[in-house]
């Protein structure tokens, strides 16, 4: 991934919570068949440090299984806010009109090894971390208990779970920090008036960023 230096970000707990936030990650693999890509929720588990582990499950009839090889690593993206930036919002427009639209967002991508783990428990308590982790915001969580046993085991059958240990993180959030200060807060207002989904949240990002010019 093309990095610019102010759009870097190294630290880590600012990368692992944007996967918290946004666990859907697109996994990248190759195989025979060439380039495969699966869409998959994880769970990320703080050990082994300092990156941590992904933990998430796929179909038992799913050809990424057969492309998992233990001697490489793989790719998992994880996609935070994003949102486009009007030029009308940037202070400087009316001064010389040297502006132009952009697109802002927030993304990690992780690069760790792949393996398969096919255990009912390990399944079962993965199913339960995962479902606890996205429940939590409701007043009235559901639980993997809440149905009928013979029910989850039927379903857990036809599911296997894989890990990711992951070797390195990239983070890049282009939240305006290659533009002048009251660029930023001009962008800031616009967002924060925009009704666009993820907008109010860009506006934390942009004003949060830990890079400025």
């Amino acid at each position: 991934m093309y990095v610019p230096k102010h759009f870097e970000v190294t630290d880590i707990g600012l990368m692992h919570e944007l996967i918290r936030d946004y666990p859907l990650a697109t996994l990248i693999t190759l195989g025979k068949d060439g380039i495969n890509a699966n869409h998959i929720p994880f769970y990320l588990a703080q050990n082994p440090q300092p990156y941590g582990l992904l933990q998430g499950h796929v179909a038992r009839s799913n050809n990424l299984l057969q492309n998992i090889n233990d001697d490489l690593d793989y790719l998992a993206i994880f996609h935070g806010s994003n949102t486009y930036i009007t030029p009308n919002w940037y202070a400087t427009k009316e001064e010389t009109g040297k502006v132009v639209p952009t697109w802002n967002y927030a993304v990690v991508h992780v690069y760790g090894r792949l393996s398969i783990i096919d255990e009912p428990s390990w399944l079962y308590n993965q199913l339960s971390t995962l479902t606890d982790h996205n429940e939590a915001r409701f007043s009235k969580p559901w639980s993997i208990s809440d149905a009928p046993q013979d029910f989850t085991e039927k379903l857990m059958a036809s599911i296997v779970g894989i890990e990711m240990t992951i070797t390195k993180l990239i983070g890049k959030w282009k939240v305006s920090q290659n533009q002048q200060e009251r660029n930023q807060e001009s962008v800031i207002a616009g967002l924060t008036s925009d009704n666009q989904l993820g907008a109010f949240h860009m506006a934390d990002l942009v004003r949060n960023s830990p890079k400025k010019l």
